[in-house]
């Protein structure tokens, strides 16, 4: 069973070289996004000093998504910059079938519970709204746009698809291939900072500069070939440090988000470099696996813990007052969405959106 199980959750990467510190990277990623929702839902549980410790841990979990957006601009751009041919057709299927299944599988899980849980609906009643409401977030329209997901983490969705067009667009359209890579890499920063003034000044999606973050990441490991042998760890864990306080201290968000975009490209830029620290633990094989059924465990695990807070009340009541109580439920709770996303993971994404690859 044991090896099974194994064998489910290693990937082959055919002939390309196997990237195994961005499965950890995504391994991080999804468990940050899992401590934002479980810090969300306890918060009826907790009480004094407890509450502040959430709030902290609540704060940075939140970075989950943007190191997903980092590895996902890496990851897209790099498919693209380097081909000497690329089949437009193709590209599109192939990010049609690794988003699509799995998401409708999940989708659909969340009409048939709106139907048997109509206070948890979000569902409008009129029909016409119904099928509009229906039509948009099949089309993965929430979160660029003012739309509420039916799937809570979704919105991310939207920005993911708007890379996936975009890029190549503008790839393309200004003959990036055929620049140096210096020429590009400052072509990048300039956007990026041009994004983060606009930004501050006007508001907007800032979020999607992450996936910049990525391709610059892409330029200078892959293509320049640079490697940063230290300092890693120890940026990713100012970055989280430093969006948790802003649950105490008031730090402008835009200035904030600014400050990951550089410490998450260093931390992922030393990941990246061999025999650094940060790519040994984030090689732990354990991790890796989380990584590797990440988006399986991206999209049902918000439902899974939806589910045992439900019935939590059962069992402790909201009175209950328990400063470790956060503590003593997280590892088991992580155990059950663990299992949940597993089950997903083997039974829908592999078979039909990474084994299809």
């Amino acid at each position: 069973m044991k090896h099974w199980v194994i064998n489910q959750l290693e990937i082959s990467h055919g002939s390309h070289a196997s990237l195994k510190a961005m499965e950890g990277l995504r391994g991080v990623a999804v468990f940050l996004v899992f401590l934002v929702h479980y810090s969300t839902l306890i918060q009826p549980w907790l009480a004094g000093s407890a509450i502040s410790l959430t709030n902290f841990i609540h704060g940075f979990g939140h970075l989950g998504v943007d190191l997903f957006f980092i590895l996902s601009g890496y990851l897209i751009y790099g498919t693209i910059i380097n081909k000497k041919t690329f089949d437009v057709a193709k590209y599109a299927q192939r990010r049609i079938i690794r988003i699509y299944p799995t998401f409708i599988v999940v989708f659909i899980i969340y009409l048939f519970l709106s139907l048997f849980f109509p206070s948890e609906s979000k569902l409008p009643d009129e029909t016409s709204s119904l099928i509009l409401y229906l039509l948009q977030n099949v089309l993965l329209l929430p979160g660029l746009f003012d739309i509420n997901p039916i799937i809570t983490v979704a919105w991310s969705l939207s920005y993911e698809v708007f890379y996936y067009v975009i890029i190549p667009i503008v790839i393309f359209l200004f003959s990036l291939k055929k620049w140096p890579s210096n020429y590009r890499v400052w072509l990048w920063v300039m956007l990026s900072v041009v994004g983060f003034i606009l930004a501050y000044l006007f508001g907007g999606p800032v979020r999607l500069l992450m996936f910049i973050a990525g391709i610059l990441l892409f330029e200078m490991q892959k293509v320049q070939n640079i490697e940063l042998k230290c300092f890693g760890t120890l940026s990713f864990i100012l970055a989280l440090v430093f969006f948790g306080v802003r649950s105490f201290i008031d730090i402008n968000y835009y200035f904030s988000l600014m400050c990951v975009y550089i410490l998450f490209a260093i931390f992922c830029l030393n990941a990246f470099s061999l025999n650094s620290f940060s790519s040994r633990w984030l090689t732990f094989s354990p991790l890796r696996w989380l990584g590797n059924m990440s988006y399986s465990y991206y999209l049902i695990h918000g439902l899974t813990l939806k589910f045992l807070f439900l019935i939590l009340p059962f069992i402790i009541p909201t009175t209950h007052d328990n400063n470790f109580l956060y503590l003593w439920l997280l590892p088991p709770f992580f155990v059950v969405t663990l299992t949940a996303s597993f089950c997903l993971f083997v039974i829908v994404e592999k078979p039909l959106s990474i084994d299809k690859k």
